[in-house]
């Protein structure tokens, strides 16, 4: 009995009737949206497992503790014949994290309170731009001008043979970490709820005091949460800090000049020239840093799981009349300390915009007097190069990721959006997955594009390099995408369902044009994020600086151009022009996402176009029905005139 109605609820479940209610046009495209959803996680596991199985030969022949805390290094022909000690590196790359995040993020923190709470309305829009182009300039750009302004200043300013080392190393990296810091802690800082603030001054407080001993303390979980993402950005950096720190990689940072490698640096410096075995080695170099990087992404989870609590001043917790005040009242003059970082919140601040301006400056008065039509466009040689082939490849590398990362990214954003369910345990990991491999250092995604792509297909591509951009900039799509969605309001998509259009329907006509200004932007930060990258680029496209006929041909983009001219040292003057190049770009790609923002802003509340148009049909049916109407009435009353 029991198998015969398990047979019939089967045959139930597979009739024909059953198939075609599960499988609708509405369930097929969400299961679509939910596989696109799920593509972080599996590209998160991917990376994982592809890095751990290159690795585990050079832990088994050399072993995994031997490498970690080895203190020579010595690349040899096979495992047996070098030395592969990393803890140097290790060493390196954990002082080099804290300096910077000390410096750069006390800075950042500043400048986020600036930006928050001091900042003047009318030149608030113009600092947030400093901070967004501070956050777009290309880490090449900027160990460029550390190897060329830092390097020298401090070299005649201390009078050392050598001022590579920690103190270069540190200056460039938190310039670095300022913005990425600054804007999460500003977004902390905004996020404070007023009655805070508005509680303190009620209660006496100045507003200086009611900043720093209220909302600052209010906020100090993102503040926490910024400076962990500062430290994850520290410790993936490549480009900038390989060319100032001195690369030497048996050598403790011991003092501010003493040359030093870190993890990222030696493996970029060693790659070129490395056995197979030693290459083994430096993947297993990256798989560490990837440790590093994951279990930083953890206390971040940890970090953000706790809710705002409040303070000292206004917690959740209500005293009763059994707290007694054993402190005698004090009631001498307070808040001289808080006089004094509001100067330092201000002085910092303008140091800032101090530093960007030099920046492009330098870059600008040097570079602009080597660029010619014929070093931007004219044909590009082994004795005589221009930038020709990066426009090319460029541009074919944003195609391709655009294609592959557009369509995954919307999709994942309209299931997070529109189809998930409220604390839904797949949304949640979806989540965790997406900030996850947004936290990967571009050159651990450079490994993993070597050891998917480019060791099968025996040869740098960019369609490789294509591929690995998709997944790096994946996330920026679903994060801006996903937020754009949520702005659109919910009456929208009842008035379309109201009028009969089904949830597909609804999405693809009335949502995601409704969301059309946040998914340009998510458009213009990712070909800002593919323009600007270099280390991943490496190791998958190659640096070929020829013209490419098609994707299977290695190619340079600009930031990998000046690497390559850097390298020979013979290009200067051509690195430079480049530099000028890529800042023109940034600073063009950052002014099209503040006026897709604005109008973005200024179409807020306006009807969608579609409902738009067909309000004004209704309308217009509406007056016609209306003048009929009153004509036939008129003509009856004319007819009864006639007849009497």
């Amino acid at each position: 009995m029991q198998k015969a109605n398990l047979k019939e609820r089967i045959a139930n479940a597979f009739s024909r009737e059953s198939l075609e209610k599960a499988f609708t046009k509405e369930n097929i495209v969400k299961g679509i949206f939910a596989v696109f959803a799920a593509v972080s996680i599996i590209a998160v596991f991917g990376i994982v497992i592809f890095l751990l199985a290159t690795s585990i030969e050079p832990f088994r022949e050399i072993g995994f503790f031997k490498i970690l805390f080895g203190d020579i290094w010595k690349a040899g022909d096979t495992y047996a014949e070098g030395q592969y000690g990393a803890l140097p590196m290790v060493v390196g790359t954990i002082v080099l994290t804290v300096c910077s995040v000390l410096v750069g993020g006390t800075i950042a923190i500043f400048v986020a309170i600036f930006m928050a709470y001091y900042c003047p309305k009318k030149l608030k829009g113009i600092y947030n731009q400093v901070i967004n182009l501070l956050a777009g300039i290309p880490s090449i750009v900027y160990g460029f001008f550390g190897l060329m302004v830092v390097v020298p200043g401090l070299k005649a300013i201390f009078n050392v043979p050598s001022a590579y080392g920690l103190l270069a190393g540190t200056i460039v990296l938190s310039i670095m970490l300022i913005p990425t810091v600054a804007s999460i802690a500003r977004n902390s800082l905004e996020a404070v709820p007023s009655n805070y603030y508005e509680g303190a001054l009620a209660l006496g407080c100045s507003k200086n005091q009611a900043v720093f001993k209220v909302c600052v303390p209010a906020a100090k979980k993102g503040i926490i949460a910024a400076l962990i993402l500062g430290v994850g950005r520290a410790v993936g950096e490549t480009m900038a800090v390989q060319m100032i720190i001195g690369n030497s990689v048996n050598y403790y940072p011991t003092g501010a000049f003493q040359g030093f490698a870190t993890l990222t640096s030696t493996i970029v410096q060693q790659w070129s020239y490395a056995t197979p075995d030693t290459r083994n080695v430096l993947i297993g170099l990256g798989f560490i840093l990837l440790l590093f990087i994951l279990i930083l992404n953890c206390v971040l989870l940890i970090v953000k799981r706790d809710t705002m609590a409040g303070n000292k001043y206004f917690t959740r917790r209500v005293k009763g009349e059994a707290d007694n005040v054993k402190n005698t009242l004090s009631y001498k003059k307070t808040g001289s300390i808080q006089d004094i970082l509001w100067i330092i919140s201000y002085v910092l601040s303008i140091i800032v915009v101090v530093a960007l301006v030099g920046i492009v400056l330098f870059m600008l008065i040097k570079g602009i007097p080597f660029i010619s039509f014929d070093f931007l466009f004219g044909r590009s040689t082994n004795a005589h190069v221009t930038i020709a082939p990066a426009f090319v490849s460029t541009g074919m590398l944003i195609v391709l990721a655009l294609l592959i990362a557009l369509p995954l990214g919307v999709g994942a954003a309209v299931f997070l959006n529109e189809y998930s369910k409220k604390n839904s345990i797949f949304v949640k990991i979806v989540r965790l997955f997406t900030d996850t491999l947004a936290g990967i250092p571009s050159i651990v995604f450079g490994l993993f594009g070597y050891i998917f792509l480019v060791i099968p297909m025996k040869q740098y591509s960019l369609l490789a390099g294509g591929i690995v951009l998709a997944l790096m900039v994946l996330p920026t799509i679903i994060r801006s995408v996903e937020q754009s969605l949520s702005e659109v309001p919910d009456s929208m998509r009842e008035a379309s369902l109201a009028l009969g259009a089904g949830k597909v329907r609804t999405i693809f006509l009335v949502v995601l044009p409704s969301a059309l200004a946040g998914i340009v932007t998510a458009i213009i930060l990712s070909i800002g994020r593919i323009v600007s990258e270099s280390a991943a680029l490496i190791f998958t496209a190659g640096s070929a600086m020829y013209m490419p006929d098609n994707y299977l041909d290695s190619g340079s983009s600009f930031a990998v151009f000046m690497w390559a001219f850097m390298g020979e040292g013979l290009y200067i003057d051509e690195c430079y022009a480049t530099s000028v190049v890529l800042l023109v770009i940034v600073i063009i790609l950052n002014l099209l996402v503040t006026l897709v923002e604005r109008l973005g802003d200024r179409d807020k509340g306006k009807p969608h176009p579609i409902l738009a148009i067909k309000n004004g049909y209704n309308s217009f049916v509406g007056l016609f029905k209306k003048k009929k109407t009153s004509e036939s009435l008129e003509n009856t009353d004319n007819a009864a005139e006639l007849a009497e």
